[in-house]
């Protein structure tokens, strides 16, 4: 079992950055594909970005790609998501989770929001 707690969000004006964090417990992190994921209101959970065991293969949803930076470090149990030129659109509560997801390990995310 992994427990998973993303924090780093908060209000941010269009363009600006945040760094998201997501702490996982358990001594089988370096085992997991990790992912980002996010839910804007109204919408469905979409994914976001997702990193492999080691760090060295990432892959991004259109919509952020250039923009966010997904990165690992296995020592610490932590994933971290880097958001920089944010847009209004990106709004939402992200949360951090293997990919692909399972259900149980969803955390409460952390909200980010973008003003314009």
């Amino acid at each position: 079992q992994v427990q998973l707690v993303e924090s780093g969000g908060g209000l941010v004006q269009a363009g600006g950055s945040l760094r998201l964090s997501c702490a996982a417990s358990g001594r089988t992190f370096r085992l997991y594909v990790m992912g980002w994921f996010r839910q804007a209101p109204g919408k469905e959970r979409e994914f976001v970005a997702t990193i492999n065991l080691s760090g060295g293969s990432t892959w991004y949803a259109d919509s952020v790609k250039g923009r966010f930076t997904i990165s690992r470090d296995n020592a610490k149990n932590t994933v971290y998501l880097q958001m920089n030129s944010l847009k209004p659109e990106d709004t939402a509560v992200y949360y951090c989770n293997t990919s692909p997801a399972k259900e149980t390990y969803w955390g409460q995310g952390t909200q980010v929001t973008v003003s314009s």
